[in-house]
């Protein structure tokens, strides 16, 4: 038997999950007690506390191979980078955090302040959306993989440059081959980009023209062995609430992927 820890999907009716989606994700207020992924920066916040002190943890996959790879790969190969400007404002390097033995990778655009205070991806208004984006189907947080294209926050959570996508690509390639998951979600433009270019670049690839998100969500993108499925960023959705119905069906979507892989 496989030691692969693998996701388990419900079987929702459409109705139901449905119903499920708009009482989880619509939600966009403080996340819950329990989500502590998101409740340990929040509290430290409004105590004035350091927080600067913690580091991301990978405490769900160092005991498997996968983790332990990855935990080499952020102690001696990216916490250290000085490879582009982005290095000089940061006050931690956003690795990445979750199951590295999971069929299912969320990759985003970059940190933000919350994220770059704590060295955590995901854990500010948008990240607390994120994860009831994830309850909604049944799976939690810890379940999946999330990172992101850029490790360090770009001043005033402008885009990532070219330069900085460049120097910081191929960490996130080494994680994408490390993890090796079935199914990457990619949230927004530039984490879409970047998929549809090394789709583009890879010998005998299908070349794809990124246009708009709204052009390519919904559909299904195939990356080596991985099924890729585009979707809005949720800091587009905290500004646009209307989209969160197409995220829904972008997440029935990978829900049913995935029940292939199980």
């Amino acid at each position: 038997m496989s030691g692969k820890l693998k996701i388990s999907v419900a079987k929702y009716k459409d109705s139901f999950a449905f119903n499920t989606a708009v009482n989880e994700f619509y939600i966009d207020s403080a996340c819950e007690e329990e989500h502590t992924e998101c409740t340990s920066a929040v509290r430290h916040r409004e105590t004035g506390h350091d927080i600067t002190s913690l580091q991301p943890p990978l405490k769900s996959t160092e005991n498997s191979e996968k983790g332990e790879a990855l935990k080499k790969l952020r102690d001696y190969k990216i916490n250290n980078c000085i490879k582009c400007g982005l290095s000089k404002e940061r006050n931690l390097l956003v690795f990445g955090e979750g199951n590295a033995d999971s069929d299912l990778m969320f990759i985003g655009e970059a940190p933000g302040a919350d994220e770059d205070k704590t060295g955590r991806p995901f854990i500010g208004k948008a990240g607390q959306l994120l994860t009831k984006i994830i309850e909604s189907i049944n799976l939690k947080r810890e379940n999946v993989y999330i990172a992101n294209i850029i490790k360090c926050r770009p001043p005033g959570n402008r885009n990532p440059e070219q330069n900085e996508i460049e120097s910081c690509s191929p960490f996130l390639r080494e994680q994408i081959d490390i993890i090796k998951p079935k199914i990457i979600c990619t949230l927004g433009k530039f984490s879409t980009m970047f998929i549809f270019n090394e789709i583009s670049n890879a010998a005998g690839g299908e070349s794809i023209e990124f246009e708009k998100i709204g052009n390519h969500r919904g559909k299904i993108y195939d990356y080596r062995d991985i099924k890729v499925i585009p979707t809005y960023h949720p800091s587009y959705l905290l500004r646009n609430p209307s989209a969160k119905k197409d995220v829904w069906e972008d997440m029935k979507l990978i829900r049913d992927l995935l029940s292939k892989y199980i």
